[in-house]
């Protein structure tokens, strides 16, 4: 049975804007036969209503919208400023892979959350507007852990289960344990209530690999129930919303998929659903392309931000899937890398999201992709029409631990080889300014800066502190 001990939230999500408001929820996890108090604004007051009910728990939900500017909100005794100055100069701030696979609600807090603090420190000092979440923002893997249907999964399936019912009970349980474990640390809760977030779900957030598996795990009984209760939790920890119910920024209000865009003045944010449609051979199934073709025709913007949680630039990694089939020993690694973009298995719809790319550019928009995933910092550019630029800006993880150095210096020296999926339009890994190297092997965070029109990032890294700022 999980228990939560003490009351969580406010979690702040941005459901989407519109007439110069901004349309907000509020989550909050509490004791089953709580009721948290009332949330008030200059509107009014808005109570808390239940969104979803768990064994000693109760997940409830608050509506409200405020008008653009800086503005206070009040719960519980405590005001909470908000930094919604959306028509002029303001700050995002973009995060990555929170956790790890294996004993991540172990690890010590103040080791685990330390770019969380510093991202803290930041918005006291410059506040931010947003905060993006690229993927991998619970780290689900363990949650089988615990069930017989599940215990040796996808090693071991089942293929005439019993009590289905049983398991979706007990990954509900867990996946609110670690998604409580995760909002109650004290740096993340404190940010989270102050700065509203928009989140797009990866494999982790459902288990490791998710749509890279082999079909006969990923299509059977077990392994839709394992994908249910994840995008059961998705909608609600990471958008205060179930089914039936999505908020208005999300394109498909039936949820076949997740895929999502908010317009902002100024720009725009597009997030994919690069989960749902997912299977060993396509990323986006036919909502998810039709919901990205929608996207140019749709937007009055001068700059378009694509999250992408998976890197749509990258070096030649198909040369590296190759040569692990090539050896038995390491073709457990083969899902990894089917997970990517590069792979030999999506380079048609990589081609087909780069032209795409390449279109949106010559309506007239600036484009930047935003990007974590691989727990390494990063950038890379390919040229579109003209003199411009497709950006990406890979900042991954805020807590996953880097991998080797020597991985990322492997990964650089990949990228020495180049890669050209669009004839004419090479992809560059460049270097973030002030770095020896093409992947820092750092935990990092992204933010994004606009003074007037013109836009910066910078990456924040654990060990070599802030980046000089990089100009889009």
């Amino acid at each position: 049975m999980t228990r939560t001990a003490a009351p969580i939230g406010p979690i702040l999500f941005l459901d989407h804007v519109e007439d110069e408001q901004a349309h907000l929820a509020a989550l909050f996890i509490l004791p089953k036969g709580s009721q948290p108090p009332v949330l008030t604004t200059t509107s009014g007051a808005v109570s808390g209503h239940p969104l979803a009910e768990y064994d000693a728990t109760t997940v409830f939900r608050a509506r409200f919208t405020v008008t653009f500017g800086q503005t206070t909100y009040h719960w519980n005794g405590q005001d909470y400023t908000l930094n919604l100055d959306l028509e002029n100069d303001q700050r995002l701030a973009y995060v990555a892979c929170n956790g790890e696979e294996t004993g991540d609600l172990d690890r010590e807090g103040s080791e685990r959350n330390v770019m969380w603090a510093r991202l803290c420190a930041e918005h006291r000092d410059r506040p931010f507007a947003l905060l993006l979440h690229g993927g991998d923002q619970v780290y689900a893997d363990e949650v089988t852990d615990g069930h017989p249907l599940t215990d040796h999964w996808p090693r071991d399936i089942q293929t005439e289960p019993e009590n289905l019912d049983d398991l979706n009970r007990h990954l509900r349980e867990r996946l609110l344990q670690r998604y409580a474990a995760l909002y109650a640390s004290p740096d993340f809760a404190w940010l989270a209530a102050r700065v509203p977030s928009v989140m797009q779900w990866d494999d982790h957030d459902i288990c490791d690999g998710w749509g890279s598996l082999p079909p006969r795990a990923t299509q059977s009984a077990v392994g839709r129930t394992i994908f249910s209760a994840a995008r059961e939790a998705f909608l609600i920890f990471q958008a205060a919303a179930t089914d039936g119910d999505l908020p208005a920024r999300f394109a498909d209000p039936q949820g076949r998929h997740l895929g999502w865009a908010v317009e902002m003045p100024g720009y725009r944010i597009v997030a994919p659903d690069l989960r749902s449609e997912r299977s060993r051979t396509q990323i986006m199934g036919p909502l998810g392309w039709d919901f990205m073709q929608s996207q140019p025709s749709q937007s009055s913007t001068d700059r378009y931000f694509l999250m992408s949680s998976v890197p749509l630039l990258g070096p030649r990694l198909s040369l590296l899937e190759t040569l692990m089939m090539t050896f038995p020993r390491m073709q457990k690694y083969e899902d990894d890398l089917r997970d990517q973009w590069q792979s030999h298995a999506h380079r048609d719809e990589w081609q087909r999201v780069l032209r795409l790319m390449i279109g949106i550019s010559r309506a007239g928009q600036n484009v930047v992709v935003l990007s974590g995933e691989i727990h390494l910092a990063t950038r890379a550019v390919m040229p579109l029409e003209g003199n411009a630029l497709l950006h990406q800006l890979v900042a991954s993880g805020i807590a996953h631990r880097p991998p080797p150095r020597l991985w990322a210096r492997f990964l650089g020296a990949l990228a020495t080889l180049g890669d050209a999926p669009i004839a004419g339009k090479p992809i560059r890994i460049d270097r973030i300014p002030g770095q020896a190297g093409r992947y820092v092997a750092e935990r990092n965070y992204l933010t994004l800066d606009r003074q007037g029109d013109k836009w910066s990032a910078n990456w924040q890294l654990e060990e070599s502190g802030r980046s000089p700022d990089l100009m889009l």
